[in-house]
C-alpha cells in the first residue's frame, strides 16, 4: 500500500483509538469537517476521524514497537486474517502546542479562541454561532458548530483583540505558518464578510501571518476588496455538494443561495485574490455522484477555484452521524481524475497562500497534484 493509498484509507475509515488524548488534543464537534485529530504517518501529517462512529469500527489502530518503543499504524488482523496486526508505518502525534497553556488578557484560555490543525495552521471559528443552525428545516445536517460551544470548549464571539493576541503567540511559541478564518453565517447581508475583515486588520497589526477567510458569498461583491485590503490573502467560500437536489436535502437553508451565485461570486473573488487563491469545499459522499463531483471540479478550475475535495466524516451529534462515509475506492477515483485536472491546469495547493486547501490534511488531494 502506498502513501497515497493509505492516507486515502485512515480518512474514509478513521483511526480506532484505546487511548485516544495521544499527543495533541483532537477536534471534537465545531464548524465544518470535524471529530478529526492530526497524525503524522510515514512524515505526512493528516487529519484522520476518531471521535466518531466509523473510527469506532476502523481497521486501523496504533501499536508499540517493542525493541524501538516506537508507535505503528497497524491493521487489526481481523482484517487480514492472521494471528497478529499487520504493521504499516511508523506514526507519530503532534505535541501540544505551547500556546494552549496561555490566557488572553481578558482571562479566556487561548485554547477557546484558536486551535492548531495539522502541525502548523492556526484556525479559529469568530462566531461560533448560525442563523440556520438552530431551524431544523433549514440547518446544515452535517455541522456541529453549536457543539464545542455547548460544551463550553470555545467562546461564541472571539475578540479582533483576542484573535490578534492568540496568533501573535502560536507563531512566536509553536512556529505556525498560517491561519484560517471560519464564521457562521450571521444574519447579515455581507455573511460576515465584514466581521472577518475587522479580525484580518487587527491580526495583521500584530503578526505577519497569512491569512484565509471563508464565509458565504456576501451580497455585495465590494466586500472582496475589502477583505483583501484588510490584508486577507487568500478566500473560501463552500458549495459542500454540488447537485441541486443533494444541496435541498443535506443543506436546506444553505441551498437557497443557488450554485450559480456561487460562480458568480468565484469569479469576482479570482480577480481580487489572484487565480487558484479562491478555493471551495466539496464533501464527496453526501450525494453527489462521481460525475457531478468530476464536473463541478473541472468548471472550478477553468475559472481559477481549487476545489478542495474531502470524504465526508459523519459527526457524532448531527442529523448525520450514522450517514456512511464514502469508500476509500471512491475517494481514490476522485482524487486520481481531480489531481489530473489540477496538474493540467498548472494549479497546485502549494501556490495558496494561506488556507484549508493550503494545508490539505482533511484530503488527500494534494497527494494527487503530481
Amino acid at each position: 500500500m502506498n502513501k497515497q493509498q493509505l492516507i486515502v484509507e485512515l480518512q474514509t475509515h478513521g483511526l480506532k483509538l484505546v487511548e485516544q488524548e495521544i499527543g495533541a488534543a483532537g477536534r471534537k464537534g465545531g464548524a465544518g469537517p470535524s471529530d478529526h485529530k492530526a497524525v503524522t504517518v510515514d512524515g505526512t501529517t493528516v487529519m484522520v476521524p476518531i471521535y466518531n462512529s466509523p473510527a469506532a469500527q476502523s481497521p486501523y489502530t496504533v501499536g508499540i514497537d517493542q525493541a524501538t518503543n516506537q508507535m505503528l499504524l497497524q491493521l487489526e488482523r481481523e482484517a487480514i486474517g492472521s494471528t497478529t496486526p499487520k504493521a504499516i508505518a511508523p506514526i507519530q502525534f503532534p505535541h501540544q502546542p505551547k500556546f494552549y497553556s496561555l490566557t488572553t488578557a481578558d482571562g479566556i484560555p487561548y485554547s477557546q479562541i484558536a486551535l492548531l490543525h495539522s502541525r502548523d495552521v492556526l484556525a479559529t471559528t469568530v462566531l461560533q454561532t448560525c442563523m440556520r443552525y438552530s431551524d431544523t428545516e433549514n440547518s446544515c445536517q452535517f455541522c456541529a458548530i453549536g457543539q464545542s460551544l455547548a460544551a463550553g470548549r470555545t467562546i461564541a464571539r472571539k475578540t479582533p483583540a483576542q484573535l490578534a493576541e492568540v496568533a501573535e503567540a502560536a507563531v512566536r511559541l509553536d512556529g505556525v505558518k498560517q491561519m484560517v478564518m471560519t464564521t457562521g453565517t450571521p444574519n447579515t447581508s455581507d455573511r460576515g464578510a465584514a466581521y472577518l475583515t475587522e479580525c484580518a486588520k487587527a491580526i495583521k497589526a500584530r503578526v505577519d501571518i497569512p491569512i484565509q477567510a471563508q464565509c458565504e458569498p456576501p451580497d455585495d461583491f465590494i466586500w472582496f476588496d475589502r477583505m483583501k485590503a484588510a490584508g486577507i490573502d487568500s478566500l473560501g467560500m463552500h458549495l459542500e455538494a454540488a447537485d441541486p437536489q443533494v444541496r435541498a436535502k443535506i443543506m436546506p437553508g444553505k441551498a437557497k443561495v443557488p450554485v450559480e451565485y456561487y460562480f458568480e461570486a468565484f469569479a469576482v473573488a479570482v480577480k481580487v485574490f489572484g487565480w487558484g487563491q479562491v478555493s471551495t469545499y466539496l464533501l464527496a459522499g453526501l450525494g453527489d455522484s462521481l460525475e457531478t463531483l468530476l464536473d463541478v471540479c473541472d468548471r472550478l478550475i477553468q475559472i481559477g477555484v481549487y476545489p478542495f475535495v474531502v470524504p465526508f466524516v459523519p459527526i457524532t451529534g448531527t442529523p448525520l452521524a450514522n450517514h456512511p462515509a464514502p469508500k476509500s475506492e471512491f475517494m481514490f477515483t476522485l482524487y486520481e481524475r481531480v489531481g489530473a485536472m489540477l496538474k493540467q491546469a498548472g494549479m497546485s495547493s502549494e501556490e495558496i497562500k494561506a488556507g484549508c486547501a493550503k494545508c490539505g490534511a482533511c484530503s488527500a488531494l494534494s497527494n494527487f497534484e503530481k
